[in-house]
């Protein structure tokens, strides 16, 4: 067998006298880590507590509590006893629990000094990861000078740096990815049973922290397999079986032991995680280029985007370069590839980089918060990286000042980056590159989530501790555990609202297009780019005046003399265009509130794309005021409001589109309403059975074709089963290539991510893709089905309708028939809903019966029934269909209507000449 070959490394500076030069070259990598580590130490306090920190250490709770027999700390069904969901039974905890345990072993109960520890040790372990980058990176390219281009490149990702603090999920990953990666070259190189028994416990901790990690396994099986088809012998062949064996043996132990959730039924847990990972059930409304669109319908391009808009441009120069040489050799010379350990290496670097986006995107896998659950791919990057510099220095070998200036020009992007990331401190992972646009004023905030971690907000909080420096505020945050890992004395000052006292300040780190009263003046200096991240508002100077007092006490007497249009939470009262919110005796230590119309448009054309989407309305939003022992908020709607109020009262804080209201009801500004509207579609075209919805096809707001579903008393449970839809082109073409042998697009989404429930009906208007749609089925599994076919465009009915000019038809019953250019053409010129209910049949009859399906031949005719609207519509009270008919010579025609169990309403015969 041709064994893989090795480099052997030396020293970039060697000779007898190992003086200082040699010693610093030599601890290059270790020294420049320690380098970022006691920088890290310094700047561990400007950084507060990530959004998902507080959950990640209830989830190594529960898994401590589970793994003592102390009970399923997580329900397998969401509880509201539990603050942890289902789904958090399948995050791992290799790193979580050692967490839980170093807090526990120092005897730490102060959040505070428990967040700080937490802090250094997640950033502690993502240093350690760069300095096994460092020593891959040598061992792949045998130069000092490249492996610390590598490291500077691990490092010196401007998101991943700040991550790298306060997010105890990517960054650990990435670490435990990239020592992984480490063991895998090492375990080749050395080709023992120990080494692969080392490698097989970092890819079963891997595969703990993230599910993703198993592809680690499959990879260095296949490797295994090619030594083994070339083993030269027996002893050799049965080498590589131990050596393979005691990886698989040790990473499946490994997982097993660290994940306590799977010992039960590892492999159905292995299985629900793997289908997690693709299916994640929690829905994320997401900024991305100027759009809120829900994580789970993301276009294809958004990982792509993030990861080129995000990444410094250093990296994706040299990454696209070193790439680019890895594929290019192993499509040149594969064999010579595969056979090479450090050229195999590589191939296997590309593979990891390129395949987990590429898989994410064809599943559409849900994603959120930029490209954050492929952070672990900077990894293979980064060597991919110093790869793509070494493989330039090496063509300028023979040009000394070209091959210098090429150092210079990496050691001035590093010094970029750098310097980037400094002014950003400590707001890092915030970071863009000049590939998006960062002059124009609130443009990213517009285009993009931001501060989705929500860590703007503590440097906010230091800055309010500096600017009042003797005063007790009270203090309203968007991130409800900031104020719990403050420092002691700082937590005596900041409080929260508590006993009806407002709030002095309050913050914000989102952007709310509709939501101008949200939009905060900021007092806060901090600036990112163009946008100031936290927006922080003195709530002081808005109490209200003695004149705001009498004006609002007048509104309350107005609204009182008239009879509300609604009765919930709060009585609603409608005067002109003012909506009044009133409740009598309002608690006063009662948690805050506001309220909102959206104004749904009557008119086709203004219909929203999704019911659920806020930015489909004219929105309006208010907080209540408190007057003595009454409660009320005023809603001013404009003049021209027209249509449809959907009214509402959301809980503070749950400002997002997937925050639940306490309640929801339907008002119509005028008749007939949206109610109305409803029941006369179900007047005409009835649900197929008593659990079924009725199904229309609607325009959405730019007149694409949408699907409207609608039923009257329906249920939670009805209007959260998910329903499927399977859309089949016109075309096979439009559909990605991966769907061509289905022949169709599926999809299965509960009602409620399109719809709303106003007084108990059930609504919701999905949009459907641009691609010409030949037909739909949909429905709600052992429940209700229905199919549907888009209906043929007026104007093309009205040109099929003139062109048949004065011809006489082919015959003549309640439709008039014409045969033309191998079509059947049925037209009616005073046509009614009701005239095209009802099936029709089509049997034709052939020259030939054997060109007839053998299943047909005995009855001697070609059944193709059909309903109306798959081949027709109505335009001007006529309707007219154009059915194709099949290419083989036809004898005769019989059509008409029937309806099953009733017998025909009529029928027509065709006799073609020959």
């Amino acid at each position: 067998m041709l064994k893989p070959t090795f480099p052997r490394p030396g020293l970039l500076f060697s000779g007898r006298g190992r003086g200082a030069l040699n010693f610093l070259t030599a601890r290059s990598g270790l020294l420049i880590c320690a380098l970022f580590l006691l920088v890290g130490l310094a700047l561990v306090g400007d950084y507060g507590i990530g959004a998902d920190q507080a959950t990640q250490r209830l989830i190594a709770e529960a898994n401590l509590n589970y793994l003592l027999g102390r009970g399923d700390a997580i329900p397998p069904i969401k509880t509201d006893s539990s603050p942890l969901v289902p789904s958090d039974r399948y995050y791992g905890v290799a790193f979580e629990l050692p967490l839980l345990l170093a807090e526990r072993a120092l005897g730490l109960e102060d959040l505070y000094y428990i967040n700080r520890l937490r802090l250094t040790l997640t950033h502690l372990f993502f240093i350690i990861g760069g300095f096994f980058c460092y020593r891959l990176a040598y061992r792949l390219f045998n130069s000092r000078l490249i492996a610390l281009v590598a490291l500077l490149l691990f490092l010196l990702h401007p998101r991943l740096y700040g991550h790298s603090f306060f997010n105890s999920k990517d960054p650990p990953f990435i670490s435990m990815f990239i020592l992984a990666l480490y063991l895998l070259e090492r375990a080749f190189r050395k080709d023992t049973v120990g080494a692969f028994v080392l490698l097989g416990v970092a890819v079963g901790l891997l595969t703990n922290l993230r599910i993703m990690g198993i592809m680690l396994l499959p990879a260095v099986l296949a490797m295994r397999g090619l030594d083994l088809g070339g083993a030269a012998g027996g002893p050799e062949r049965k080498g590589i079986l131990r050596t393979g064996g005691g990886f698989l043996l040790a990473a499946g132990l490994t997982w097993y032991a660290v994940t306590p959730y799977a010992w039960v039924n590892p492999l159905g847990y292995l299985a629900e995680s793997l289908n997690l990972t693709a299916n994640h059930p929690t829905i994320v409304w997401q900024i991305f280029q100027g759009a809120r669109i829900p994580s789970d319908q993301l276009p294809r391009h958004y990982l792509p985007t993030w990861f080129s808009i995000t990444a410094p441009p250093l990296l994706l120069l040299l990454g696209g370069g070193g790439a680019a040489v890895v594929m290019a050799r192993s499509c040149c010379r594969p064999r010579a590839v595969l056979r090479n350990g450090r050229r195999r290496f590589s191939l296997l670097l590309l593979a990891t980089f390129l395949l987990p986006p590429l898989a994410v995107i064809l599943l559409g896998s849900t994603q959120h918060d930029d490209w954050r659950h492929l952070y672990f791919i900077h990894a293979p990057g980064s060597l991919l990286a110093a790869g793509g510099l070494g493989g330039l220095a090496a063509a300028l070998a023979r040009r000394p000042r070209c091959r210098a200036g090429v150092y210079g020009l990496a050691g001035l992007g590093l010094g970029l980056i750098l310097l980037q990331m400094t002014q950003l401190h400590p707001l890092q992972y915030v970071y863009f590159n000049f590939l998006v646009d960062r002059t124009t004023p609130e443009y990213l905030r517009q285009q993009y989530e931001m501060d989705f971690w929500q860590l703007g907000q503590w440097p906010a909080l230091r800055y309010l501790l500096e600017r009042h420096p003797e005063e007790t505020l009270i203090l309203r945050p968007e991130h409800d555990k900031l104020l719990s890992v403050l420092p002691p004395a700082a937590r005596q000052r900041l409080l929260l609202p508590s006993g009806g006292r407002p709030a002095d300040y309050a913050l914000s780190t989102r952007f709310y297009p509709d939501r101008p009263d949200l939009v905060f003046n900021s007092v806060y200096p901090r600036r990112f780019y163009n946008n100031s991240l936290v927006k922080v508002k003195a709530l002081t100077d808005s109490r209200m005046t003695a004149a705001a007092v009498a004006a609002y006490q007048e509104l309350y007497r107005q609204a009182g003399a008239g009879d509300p249009i609604i009765r919930a939470d709060y009585a609603v009262y409608l005067k002109g265009r003012r909506l009044t919110f009133v409740k009598e005796n309002c608690p006063p230590g009662r948690r805050d509130a506001w309220f909102e119309a959206k104004v749904f448009p009557r008119r086709p054309e203004n219909r929203p794309p999704r019911l659920g989407d806020p930015d489909a309305y004219a929105s309006y939003h208010n907080h209540r005021v408190r007057l003595g022992a009454v409660c009320l908020s005023v809603l001013q709607l404009p003049a021209t409001a027209q249509g449809d109020l959907i009214l509402s009262q959301d809980r503070l804080g749950k400002f997002w589109p997937s925050g639940d209201p306490r309640w929801t009801e339907l008002y119509s500004l005028s008749p007939p309403g949206l109610p109305e509207l409803i029941a006369q579609r179900l007047n005409r075209q009835p649900p197929a059975g008593p659990d079924a919805f009725a199904v229309f096809l609607e325009p959405d707001a730019a007149g694409r074709p949408g699907l409207l579903y609608a039923k009257a008393g329906c249920s939670t449970a009805e209007y959260e089963t998910p329903v499927f839809l399977q859309i089949y082109p016109e075309n096979l073409a439009d559909l990605p290539f991966y769907l061509w042998e289905n022949g169709q697009d599926s999809r299965e989404f509960p009602l409620s991510r399109y719809g709303l429930r106003p007084g108990g009906d059930c609504i919701a208007l999905v949009p459907l893709p641009d691609y010409p749609v030949a037909a739909l089925r949909t429905g709600q599994e052992d429940r209700w089905e229905v199919n549907l076919y888009p209906p043929a465009a007026p104007d093309s009915l009205r040109a099929a309708y003139a062109a048949l000019s004065d011809r006489p038809p082919s015959a003549q019953a309640a439709f008039a028939l014409y045969r033309q250019d191998n079509r059947l053409i049925y037209l009616r010129e005073t046509c009614a809903a009701a005239d095209t209910a009802a099936g029709f049949f089509l049997h034709i009859v052939p020259e030939e019966a054997a060109v007839l399906p053998a299943e047909r031949r005995p009855a001697g005719f070609d059944n193709q029934d059909f309903v109306f609207e798959r081949w027709g519509g109505h335009f001007d009270d006529k309707c007219l269909a154009i059915v194709p008919l099949p290419d083989y010579s036809v004898k005769a025609i019989r059509t008409g209507q029937h309806i099953p169990g009733h017998g025909e309403l009529w029928a027509a015969e065709l006799t073609v000449a020959p």
